[in-house]
């Protein structure tokens, strides 16, 4: 059995209904729309973010979830569709998870609108069933991860990044959707706010890790889905460059920079640009920071008695910074 089979498997019957439940979720009276839905339904990824949302909500309440609970994994699976669709617009992307991407299939236009679609539908779910717990939950992260693209946008034009500002990115860009789930795993079961705030850092700590997991494929030539130096090309400043331009000297440092504004489409400076990170200890260095907010979210789980679902959120964690792609 593969490693998301067993992360699957305390929360197989509920991963089964909520795809249906997710599928209803997005139904129009407009057929192009349908089209475009039954096609996002039927390439769908890992589903890893409704897989929080089940296994932090039956790990908290002993084995339960309810009608929230589907309704808050069906919003945040609608929101992180409509921002992939969105992605794929701005990056000029023709491919997602080895298919076509929406804009490649049916034009831009169509997939900006597509993408304020299921956003409002993951909206309105949350409004038409009275979850305003819910909806405060998964609107800050939508406020934080449109803030977190645009703050990497701004800080890419003049590469004047730190670690400080780069973990502010990531924290909004990429953990605060995770984040969200945990936490909103645990609102639709229980009232106890502590529970959930120590939920929302699990999910966090996790996003976390697994974006700068995510920035190191950039350093490897694993087929991962997106080419190596694809982040030196688009002059995005991650982890073990931010490190290795805060540790070498001036004159290496001025190389680097005139290397990624000026000739990040040229492939053989590129490589050296990899290479010269590789040497400068940026992949340990960035494994090193990955592994302790790995290890700071195991210790969250430690308040929890043992159970199959905390089991699969143990897994989980670990499969986020050990995963090939």
């Amino acid at each position: 059995m593969n490693i998301t089979s067993q992360i699957k498997q305390p929360i197989f019957n509920e991963m089964e209904l909520f795809e249906k439940k997710f599928y209803e979720s997005m139904i129009s009276k407009v057929a192009l729309l349908n089209r475009i839905t039954y096609y996002i339904v039927n390439r769908k990824g890992k589903q890893m973010r409704p897989m929080f949302v089940f296994l932090t909500a039956k790990m908290v309440s002993a084995g339960i979830v309810n009608e929230r609970t589907y309704r808050g994994a069906c919003v945040i699976e609608l929101i992180h569709t409509a921002t992939l669709v969105h992605d794929d617009v701005v990056d000029d992307s023709n491919r997602r998870r080895g298919f076509f991407s929406i804009n490649a299939l049916w034009k831009n236009k169509i997939a900006v609108l597509v993408g304020d679609y299921l956003l409002s539908k993951g909206l309105l779910l949350s409004i038409d069933n009275g979850d305003f717990d819910l909806l405060r939950i998964i609107s800050v992260a939508v406020r934080e991860m449109s803030e977190g693209e645009l703050l990497q946008i701004e800080k890419a034009r003049r590469l004047d990044i730190t670690e400080d500002v780069y973990y502010e990115i990531i924290r909004k860009k990429t953990a605060t959707l995770i984040a969200a789930c945990c936490a909103l795993g645990a609102k639709s079961v229980i009232e106890d706010d502590i529970q959930v705030e120590n939920m929302r850092k699990f999910g966090e700590l996790i996003g976390m890790a697994f974006q700068i997991k995510d920035d190191l494929f950039d350093y490897t030539d694993d087929a991962i889905g997106k080419p190596t130096g694809i982040d030196i090309k688009e002059q995005k400043m991650t982890l073990p460059l931010i490190h290795v331009l805060n540790s070498c000297t001036s004159k290496e440092k001025t190389w680097l920079i005139n290397s990624i504004k000026n000739h990040n489409k040229d492939k053989k400076r590129v490589k050296e640009v990899i290479a010269f990170v590789k040497d400068n200890n940026g992949l340990l260095y960035a494994e090193k920071k990955m592994a302790e907010f790995q290890q700071e979210a195991l210790l969250l789980l430690n308040n929890y008695p043992k159970s199959e679902f905390r089991d699969a959120l143990i897994l989980m964690v670990n499969y986020v910074i050990e995963r090939k792609k």
